[in-house]
């Protein structure tokens, strides 16, 4: 008996539609939305997802697609990247000292740049380290060669530096430029 009404009702519209008594459709350009448009307001949608992320995992359909962005971290991946960056700066700083009592950059990119200009030097290697870990802190989650996560990744990076500025400070010591230490 539904089906019966509904093919009715389809066959109505059909027939209104051929003898031309259908509704009109609103004439192309005419909006039935509110002026009022919520993605107006830029700087509210910022400023609010900043303190209400949606995406804190990646989405529970894993097959849906291969890149599953997020935009909540946690708070030890910040200070982790933060601690790379100051590793990172100090590194150059004992760098420059160290090539100033007769040491040798055993990295060939960065050889050519600290032998033409120290602050080009000091620009490339911020640079550098700023973009690699933003990039692996946007891929924090994920697996590396599906054997590690980039989030311990980076904890080996930190780790790798702050044994790279002790050795440092030790060649420094051994120069007779740090005798208190």
């Amino acid at each position: 008996m539904k089906d019966s009404s509904r093919s009715r009702r389809i066959n109505d519209w059909v027939s209104r539609q051929l003898q031309g008594t259908a509704a009109k459709l609103p004439a192309w350009g005419s909006d039935r939305r509110e002026r009022t448009d919520r993605r107006n307001r830029a700087f509210w949608s910022v400023l609010y997802g900043s303190f209400n992320p949606r995406r804190r995992r990646p989405a529970r359909r894993l097959n849906d697609s291969r890149f599953h962005p997020i935009d909540w971290y946690s708070a030890p991946l910040l200070a982790v990247s933060i601690g790379i960056l100051l590793f990172s700066a100090v590194d150059a700083f004992l760098t420059g000292i160290l090539l100033g009592h007769g040491a040798d950059e055993i990295n060939p990119v960065m050889a050519v740049l600290v032998y033409r200009s120290v602050a080009v030097f000091a620009a490339f290697k911020m640079a550098m380290t700023g973009i690699s870990l933003v990039v692996m802190v946007i891929l924090a989650r994920y697996r590396f060669m599906r054997v590690i996560r980039v989030e311990m990744a980076l904890y080996a990076v930190l780790a790798a530096y702050a044994w790279l500025i002790g050795y440092e400070i030790w060649m420094l010591k051994g120069v007779g430029f740090m005798p208190g230490l």
